[in-house]
Formats: C-alpha cells, sequence, structure tokens
C-alpha cells in the first residue's frame, strides 16, 4: 500500500512539473565545488537516447539517463571549463553517443560512445567560442572553430581536433559538409570551398545569423534573419524556407519536417518543414536565460523535452 502510495505522489509531482521550467542542475551544485561564473554552464542532449549531458562551471561535465533528475560525472577529467555559446557543444543530429565539447578556460573533447571513452580536441589557447563538426565522418576528423576573444580567428582540423591550422580572421559563421566542402559568411554572403578552405565561391548574398549551420541527412539548414534557408547540395545552392521565423540556434530535429529553433520567444516548432510555426516552449522566467551568445539550448524529440542552460544560471527542463 505504502508503495502504491509513493508511486502515485511520484506520479502527481511530474505531472505538476510539466508546462514549467524545473531546475536540474542542483542537485550537482550543491554538492561540488564551482569556478567563475559558477553553477552550470552548458547542455545537451543525445536525440535518439535523450541522454542529457550537463556542464558545470570548472567541475566538469555531468550526464542523466532519467531526463535531468539525476546525474553522475562522465568526463574523466577530459572535459572542464565552460561553454561560452549557444554553439560551443556539438550533437551528431542522429545521436548515437557522438558529442563535442569546445570549452572555454578548460579541456574540450569529444565522444563516440556517450561519454566512455574521450578524444581530447584542445586548441593551446583558452579555448572556443564556437565549432563546427563533419559528423557525416565516424571518425569526425573535419572540425572548424573560432578562438576566443581573437577577432573571430578561424581553426580548422582534420584529425578529429587533435591539432588545428591558425586561419584568417574574420570568420563571423560557417558549416562542414564533408571533410572537404565547408561553407563561411564573413559578412558578404555565403561562400564555399570543395578544397577544405584553399579557395572560396560566392553561392548566396544572404548573410546567415546562425554561426553554425545545421547538418541533417546531408541537407544544410541556416538561420537568417528572415527564417532559413536550406540546401540540398552541399552547400552550392540555397532556398529559402516558405515559413518566417526569427532565432539564433537550432535547427534541433525530430526528422525533416518537425525540428525547432531558439530565440527570444523561446523554442518554435515546426511539424510542417518550417512552412508554419509555433512557440513550444516560452523562454525561462530566470533573467538572463534567453540571450543570443550565451543560451545553450537542447531538445530531446522522443520525450519532447527542453532543456536551457547559460553560463554562471541554473539549468532548466520543460516538459510538454
Amino acid at each position: 500500500m505504502m508503495q502504491l502510495a509513493l508511486a502515485l505522489a511520484a506520479t502527481l509531482l511530474a505531472a505538476q512539473d510539466k508546462g514549467q521550467w524545473v531546475n536540474i542542475s542542483e542537485s550537482v551544485t550543491s554538492k561540488v565545488e564551482q569556478k567563475w561564473p559558477f553553477l552550470a554552464a552548458g547542455v545537451a542532449c543525445d536525440p535518439a537516447s535523450g541522454d542529457v549531458y550537463l556542464v558545470i562551471s570548472g567541475a566538469g561535465l555531468w550526464k542523466s539517463t532519467d531526463h535531468g533528475k539525476s546525474f553522475e560525472q562522465v568526463d574523466q577529467g577530459k572535459v572542464g571549463g565552460r561553454c561560452e555559446t549557444g554553439a560551443a557543444i556539438q550533437v551528431d543530429p542522429m545521436g548515437g553517443g557522438r558529442l563535442a565539447f569546445f570549452q572555454l578556460d578548460g579541456k574540450a573533447a569529444w565522444t563516440g560512445d556517450g561519454g566512455k571513452t574521450w578524444n581530447p580536441c584542445n586548441d593551446k589557447s583558452r579555448g572556443f567560442d564556437y565549432v563546427a563538426v563533419d559528423w557525416s565522418d565516424p571518425k569526425a576528423r573535419r572540425m572548424w572553430g573560432v578562438r576566443h576573444e581573437s577577432g573571430e580567428i578561424g581553426l580548422l582540423s582534420d584529425d578529429a581536433g587533435a591539432t588545428w591550422k591558425v586561419l584568417d580572421k574574420g570568420y563571423k559563421a560557417f558549416g562542414v559538409f564533408d571533410f572537404d566542402t565547408l561553407v563561411t559568411c564573413r559578412g558578404k554572403g555565403i561562400e564555399r570551398s570543395t578544397d577544405a578552405g584553399a579557395t572560396w565561391k560566392p553561392v548566396s548574398d544572404v548573410n546567415p545569423t546562425g554561426r553554425i549551420m545545421s547538418t541533417y541527412q546531408g541537407a544544410g539548414y541556416w538561420l537568417t534573419e528572415k527564417g532559413l534557408l536550406l540546401s540540398k547540395d552541399k552547400g552550392a545552392t540555397w532556398t529559402p524556407l516558405a515559413g518566417s521565423v526569427s532565432a539564433w540556434f537550432g535547427p534541433y530535429f525530430k526528422d525533416e519536417k518537425h525540428f525547432v529553433v531558439f530565440g527570444k520567444e523561446g523554442f518554435l516548432e515546426t511539424q510542417d518543414g518550417g512552412e508554419t510555426w509555433k512557440v513550444a516552449a516560452p523562454p525561462p522566467s530566470e533573467k538572463g536565460m534567453t540571450d543570443k551568445w550565451f543560451s545553450n539550448v537542447a531538445w530531446d524529440p522522443k520525450a519532447n523535452i527542453f532543456y536551457i542552460s547559460r553560463m554562471g544560471k541554473p539549468a532548466f527542463k520543460y516538459e510538454r
């Protein structure tokens, strides 16, 4: 009888949490020592498994297999510091435990097995602002990032972050289709390279606002001031999706028709490939959580849970 009562109470509490933002980081931050800016500093979700990964400022990386109810540390000393931006963590859109954490003032690394093993990807500076990863490659050899507070100095790796080649400045936004095919925006439209950045060709007059192009099943999706651009030929041509949406991060996919983005209004959702949009989860009431640089967000498309973090703030989840 007691077990039944406890189960019923747990069910009622879970139902009460739905439709509101709930702190998921306190169970960790209440028991570990942190460094500035303290509290949580990055969140990610594997779209296939629903596993949640939480960066704690100066206290490593923590993983939850129960949607943020409990966490255990999984970084093995290979991931530290904090995430500076909402594009500092990169997740394979197909899931499978493939995630990369490009940290500031701490160690950076990527995993191909959900945190069981780690591959360092440090650039021997303070760290990164944002990075793109070629998840079409099982070895994730091609990575392209920007060094923190460097005037947008580009960093290009062809060995999964083991070493980095320093490029020139001005890389405001970019993306990776495969080992050789790269796209970027340096303020004058989209440029494309098919020789790993040796030469560039203009392909669009539009300036993307999303810092990292998203890929899904080989197609490229890039946020602009008016909506999303789509490329199905590895960046050679770009077509605007029909619907208008204003956002900073994403898309994050369930499938090619159903995906979400994040911006000033919170999480916005389409179920018709970008023709129409609606608010799926409003922004948290916690001051400063919604920011076009610092906000770090994730979506679990199977459990229908949204996550948000910003360095120096708690991390939250919103379950529909």
